[in-house]
């Protein structure tokens, strides 16, 4: 198979090798694969001024699966918005139609006191925030700013179409069924239009899933349920916007930011796999960053992408085991424990394959 190789920019060129470097590693395992390198968002402006250049859109479409790192530099911060690396990420998502982003977020028991919850709050996490991924106020039209005379203005637009938010529903409910049966639909339908079609459509999507329990609750209300009683969710299901906050928040419940993976799912059995955080331009270059988010994207690669739930558990139970052995990059390090950095981290799991 044909896998993408997108490391982007900032920590992405580094934590990305890591993930590349455990996959090779499972080729003693029976694991045959073809990886190809392309370069996205500042890295694809640097190449090609084009954040998402047309051979990688080219390399993507053929690819049975993309593995990608971070996008973002803040050197294109004032560049026109068509020019800023994240329109590259976005671009690709709306090309590939992967609108299904799965963003689980799992306490390993090893890290329950990085959390700045209490034990009790956390122990034992394990929901999955679904949300949708090509609609909503990122993609909406019209959009853009008027430089007026009296005053400069900006307008964006919110809008989803029933097809787009039962799609994801069906989604939502299917992925239940094997989990919890439960699933909470997150929205802001009592302030807009936009939101209560969201909500009545989930509620008629839901009627066709009778084993699985439906509640709604409000983004505001979310926010302070994640923090005070997180355990309360199986799978939430929420539009782009409020799921884009929301998994940094639930990320935060696990420790660390750079523990969380995720995989973007379409029609198809393509996805493209992806660490939670972004380009961390502040840490680039230093070695620091914690690669186990990339790696945990690769394990959920290979088996969402490459049906290999084997080699999936395999990734993820090395992972488990290095942080048994008490090995910490500094963003999970326990205060007077020794810190590893990104490479040493990276072999520390090959090892432990």
């Amino acid at each position: 198979m044909l896998i993408a190789i997108l490391p982007g920019d900032g920590i992405g060129r580094e934590i990305v090798p890591e993930a590349v470097k455990v996959l090779r590693a499972l080729e003693r395992h029976g694991f045959k694969a073809t990886l190809e390198e392309a370069p996205i968002g500042g890295a694809g402006l640097d190449a090609a001024d084009d954040p998402l250049p047309a051979p990688t859109l080219a390399l993507a479409r053929k690819a049975e699966a993309i593995l990608l790192g971070a996008v973002g530099d803040p050197k294109y911060a004032r560049h026109p918005h068509n020019k800023l690396p994240g329109v590259g990420l976005r671009r690709l998502r709306k090309e590939l139609d992967l609108f299904a982003n799965f963003r689980p977020a799992r306490l390993f028991p090893e890290l329950r006191d990085a959390s700045t919850l209490k034990p009790e709050v956390v122990d034992g996490l394990d929901l999955l925030l679904l949300r949708e991924l090509t609609g909503d106020i990122y993609y909406g039209t019209p959009r853009g700013r008027v430089e007026g005379a009296a005053e400069r203005t900006a307008v964006n637009t919110m809008r989803y179409s029933e097809s787009e938010i039962a799609r994801i529903g069906h989604v939502a409910f299917k992925v239940a069924r094997g989990r919890g049966r439960r699933v909470c639909s997150v929205d802001k339908a009592n302030v807009l239009e936009t939101m209560a079609l969201w909500r009545e459509v989930m509620t008629e999507v839901g009627r066709q899933y009778p084993d699985v329990e439906l509640t709604h609750m409000y983004v505001d209300a979310a926010a302070m349920t994640l923090v005070r009683a997180p355990k309360s969710f199986d799978v939430i299901v929420t539009p782009n916007l409020f799921g884009d906050i929301l998994s940094d928040q639930a990320a935060m419940l696990t420790g660390s930011i750079g523990m969380l993976p995720s995989a973007s799912l379409g029609a198809t059995s393509q996805g493209l796999y992806e660490p939670v955080h972004g380009s961390a331009p502040d840490i680039a270059g230093k070695g620091v960053a914690n690669p186990l988010a990339t790696i945990l994207s690769a394990a959920m690669l290979l088996r969402h992408s490459c049906d290999r739930a084997d080699l999936a558990e395999r990734v993820e139970s090395a992972v488990r085991s290095v942080l048994a052995a008490g090995y910490r990059t500094a963003d999970i390090a326990e205060k007077g424990k020794p810190v590893i950095g990104t490479r040493e981290m990276g072999d520390r799991v090959v090892a432990a394959l």
